[in-house]
């Protein structure tokens, strides 16, 4: 897309007034939180399908479930922060072309096959989602918006828990202490 069209397809999102008690600089500034939340919600979704319909081994079915699972969880939270950005007064930009060009997330790797290889790609992607959310929860909270900085944290403890699970299926014995 040339430098003009992404200019006019930007100017074309309307901010919407509402009675919500916080300020509209305020809530622009949510909303950009939650947007580039919702870029990378998207793709890291998209990359669970990913896994989900790739992945081979011995482990197949067990991981195959899983990575729908995860994928299932993630359609939730879209929804979620979707809903937010526009109850906040803003546009949810969720198109897979918006969420590929604003994600935080790098390219799932399209060769993996073996389950280990993508539980270690989805490993390092829930790792940074859930950097992410942290640093929107503060963000959110320092903003005076409580509200979304508590719909971040009940996001955050599903994707810890999460990610705890994927890291099981790659511990080894030496990954303890002592």
């Amino acid at each position: 897309m040339t430098t003009t069209l992404k200019a006019k397809a930007k100017s074309s999102v309307k901010f919407r007034k509402t009675r919500l008690d916080l300020s509209e600089d305020i809530r622009k500034s949510v909303v950009d939180i939650l947007s580039q939340t919702l870029a990378a919600t998207l793709d890291l979704k998209t990359q669970a399908k990913q896994a989900h319909w790739n992945v081979k081994g011995i482990h197949f079915f067990q991981l195959h479930e899983l990575f729908d699972l995860l994928a299932t969880e993630l359609e939730g939270h879209i929804d979620l922060v979707a809903e937010r950005i526009t109850s906040l007064g803003g546009t949810a930009l969720g198109t897979a072309r918006v969420a590929a060009e604003k994600s935080i997330l790098p390219e799932y790797p399209l060769d993996a096959v073996d389950g280990i290889e993508h539980l270690t790609a989805l490993t390092e992607r829930y790792a940074m989602y859930a950097a992410h959310l942290r640093e929107a929860i503060n963000s959110t909270d320092e903003l005076g918006d409580a509200d979304t900085a508590d719909l971040y944290t009940e996001i955050s403890r599903n994707i810890d828990m999460r990610l705890w699970f994927l890291e099981a299926h790659l511990t080894k014995k030496e990954d303890f202490a002592g």
